[in-house]
């Protein structure tokens, strides 16, 4: 599957193939027999919208972290677009790139989808033809099914160069069952000294090594459905004898491109598939192409890294449109996109880590009666739901006031989460939670900033200090004159206190050290008093959650709870603050995150990542000293924001 070099390029793929129409709006109502009877269900943020074909109104189901799809009512009637199959999107988490310099690209994770239409660069379909029907006792018995959204993989330490860490899987079906729709991890790229990369949904690009060619992972590690590849094999690297870069991480459209190929070795292309909205609309979901400019675009594998003394033909080497990060052959790399499953940037020699991948994302969208009301505004997917009609905002974008006169809104607007710390590291903060009704918008363009989860802590693996890392702050979320500030990074042991932020960040473990403190949208993160427990077993302490203050490391450091809010017209609850991580996992269970999406603390791993679009802090990372391999652990990322916008329908 994909080729090696496609008439055009990349944009000749962009601009020539028409991928699965998904509808753009016309805003005109279509309608429906008396008689039909439409699908009913609940999860995840909705997106209404109008195909212009066959003028078929549907609802998409956009998960961005893990939940359920709970089905009250399926579809029948002979207009009822098939009495109850819904189509799909599963998208795994990217694989994240190799370390060291000269590295490859991250794979993407794996794409499922059975939406018509979706083509890769050659093109070949990529639909899968079997149907996904659902019912009120399908799923779990009573009509619930779950979703699992995939992580993206770590980013391998600057020193030594290894192979970085798979992404996982994503699930679409009933719990526990091998009925549902499976998307396989993205693979990791591999390093500069183990150039061995990883197969996956999409394989990880080959790092570069001295021993000649080294082939990048292959692609579809978890088969076919209806012989519809997931992905595609990552770029190989031919030896530092003749070049200086790694091979691109595969892409759902494309493979990766071998090292050093033209502007580098970028990652695999993804693909479109437009079923959350309309593609050249502002529902904000999935990457933009750099083309026509139009979004949910998917799985881009990550570019590769180089070499700062031999920077030709490129100094970056492109992400394959679909959220791949950049390849850097003079510095750092850049993440996959989060919720585009997209391949993590490889970083440049000497001494430059591996970027991570993104996490991945599932959508599930049926046809619905079309009788919705119309908007008042544009900006972000568009639902409606108990007499108000919701604008949900998970990526930059703008809530345009299209009424003629003053808009009284209710809003809910949550900041970046910060990211933990390493080594025995503290959890990070939430970020801002800002609520309140009766707030008036303006006719025009009202500009909506997500903030992004901040980065966790990072270490070159050695077990000393100098191998740890502080956890970054999140960034602001804005609405209109409303902003949000992201939450306090988690601290870094031994000893350094949490930063201050929307919610603090928790104190690293071993000595003692200071929470960090909070605004008034927040709560400030747990302190450490600096005794051990069961030995060596440092806890850093828990980030402040919206809701409540981090635990301290000796409670242990369980993050702060998020708070719950209803303005969607179902009850969810966000920005929790992420918990400490703590030494020697062998005997100790992680600490767990605070509710709303907190990242769990490691003990002897690594700490996990907040929720994303949830604006929770990630989890600090562990530390193990056995014998011959005492590591520090990478702490988890923050989750992005989220802006939320209601008016009486």
């Amino acid at each position: 599957m994909g080729v090696k070099k496609i008439n055009g390029g990349v944009e000749g793929f962009i601009n020539k193939f028409v991928r699965a129409r998904g509808g753009d709006s016309t805003g005109t109502d279509a309608q429906r027999p008396a008689a039909a009877i439409f699908t009913e269900a609940t999860g995840g943020i909705i997106s209404d919208y109008t195909d212009p074909g066959p003028g078929k109104f549907y609802r998409a189901h956009i998960f961005t972290s893990s939940g359920t799809f709970v089905v009250s009512q399926v579809g029948s009637g002979a207009d009822a677009g098939g009495p109850s199959d819904v189509e799909y999107l599963v998208v795994a988490g990217g694989g994240g790139a190799g370390g060291g310099g000269q590295s490859g690209g991250g794979g993407a994770g794996g794409l499922r989808t059975n939406l018509s239409g979706v083509v890769d660069a050659t093109p070949s379909p990529l639909t899968i033809s079997t149907p996904f029907p659902v019912s009120t006792t399908g799923g779990n018995g009573s009509g619930v099914y779950t979703l699992t959204i995939g992580g993206g993989g770590g980013g391998a330490p600057s020193s030594p160069g290894v192979t970085g860490s798979n992404g996982t899987s994503s699930y679409f079906g009933p719990p526990s069952t091998p009925d549902g729709i499976t998307a396989t991890y993205g693979g990791a790229g591999g390093g500069l000294t183990t150039v061995t990369a990883n197969p996956g949904g999409s394989g990880g690009g080959s790092g570069n090594g001295n021993s000649g060619s080294d082939t990048g992972g292959t692609g579809n590690a978890g088969g076919n459905i209806d012989s519809k590849p997931e992905g595609n094999t990552g770029g190989s690297a031919p030896g530092y004898s003749s070049q200086y870069y790694g091979g691109g991480g595969g892409g759902a459209g494309a493979v990766g491109a071998d090292g050093p190929g033209p502007g580098g070795a970028p990652g695999g292309a993804g693909v479109q598939v437009a079923i959350a909205g309309p593609a050249s609309g502002t529902t904000g979901v999935g990457a933009l192409n750099p083309g026509p400019g139009e979004y949910q675009w998917f799985a881009g594998g990550g570019g590769a890294g180089g070499n700062t003394g031999h920077q030709s033909p490129s100094s970056t080497s492109a992400g394959g449109v679909g959220g791949g990060g950049t390849g850097s052959a003079s510095g750092a790399g850049t993440g996959g996109a989060s919720a585009t499953g997209g391949g993590g940037g490889g970083g440049a020699y000497p001494g430059n880590i591996g970027a991570n991948g993104g996490s991945g994302i599932v959508i599930v969208r049926y046809e619905r009666d079309s009788a919705a009301s119309t908007a008042k505004a544009t900006g972000g997917a568009i639902s409606y739901y108990g007499g108000k009609t919701i604008h949900a905002f998970i990526s930059l974008g703008d809530f345009n006031n299209t009424s003629g006169s003053a808009l009284t809104v209710e809003y809910l607007v949550i900041g970046g989460g910060g990211g933990g710390g390493s080594r025995f590291g503290g959890g990070a903060g939430a970020g801002g939670y800002r609520t309140a009704t009766g707030f008036t918008v303006n006719p025009g363009p009202n500009t909506v900033t997500i903030g992004a989860g901040g980065a966790g802590g990072v270490t070159s693996g050695s077990g000393g200090t100098d191998g740890a890392g502080q956890g970054a702050n999140g960034g602001s979320s804005i609405f209109s004159t409303i902003t949000s500030t992201g939450g306090g990074g988690g601290g870094v042991g031994d000893g350094n206190s949490g930063l201050a932020g929307a919610s603090g960040g928790g104190a690293a473990g071993r000595s003692a050290a200071t929470a960090g403190s909070s605004t008034s949208y927040g709560n400030p993160g747990g302190a450490s008093n600096g005794t051990p427990l069961g030995g060596d077993n440092y806890r850093g302490a828990g980030g402040g959650g919206s809701g409540a203050v981090g635990n301290g490391g000796s409670t242990p450091g369980i993050g702060g709870a998020g708070t719950a809010s209803s303005i969607t017209g179902v009850s969810v609850t966000r920005a929790g603050g992420g918990g400490g991580g703590g030494g020697n996992g062998t005997s100790y269970s992680p600490v767990p995150g605070g509710s709303g999406g907190g990242g769990t603390g490691g003990y002897g791993i690594a700490g996990t990542n907040g929720d994303t679009n949830t604006g929770s802090g990630g989890g600090g990372g562990g530390y193990s000293d056995a014998p011959g391999t005492a590591t520090n652990y990478l702490g988890g990322a923050g989750g992005s924001g989220i802006v939320l916008i209601a008016y009486p329908t």
